[in-house]
């Protein structure tokens, strides 16, 4: 089944157990525009039931300027782990609130200036 990103469609390429990967649109031998999505199952011990650990990783080749070569990769990963009995809600507010941030002003402004404070 395709993944659609911002309108942009990547179809599975490679399965693996608890990963996928999808190719987009842009992708060739030498240019990447993969996501992989995938999990880690929660290992229960005593007194705690675990979490489960989910990813997503977004990689394209970039063209660049004013450096050494012509093209590099840029990488966008995202980590999320939760408790297991978690409520819906609560991972829906964290996912919307964590969303907002990365489509945020500050956010991008962070990762293009490279810097921590303002």
């Amino acid at each position: 089944m395709p993944l659609t990103i911002n309108a942009k469609t990547y179809n599975p390429d490679s399965y693996q157990k608890d990963a996928v990967v999808y190719t987009g649109a842009l992708k060739t031998v030498s240019v990447k525009d993969d996501v992989r999505m995938a999990r880690v199952a929660p290992k229960p011990v005593s007194g705690f039931s675990g979490v489960g650990r989910t990813s997503a990783k977004l990689t394209r080749t970039l063209p660049l300027t004013n450096a050494q070569s012509l093209a590099a990769d840029g990488i966008v990963d995202v980590q999320v782990s939760v408790p297991v009995g978690f409520a819906s809600a609560d991972i829906d507010a964290m996912l919307n609130d964590m969303g907002a941030f990365v489509a945020s002003a500050s956010f991008k402004a962070h990762v293009k200036a490279q810097q921590v404070a303002f």
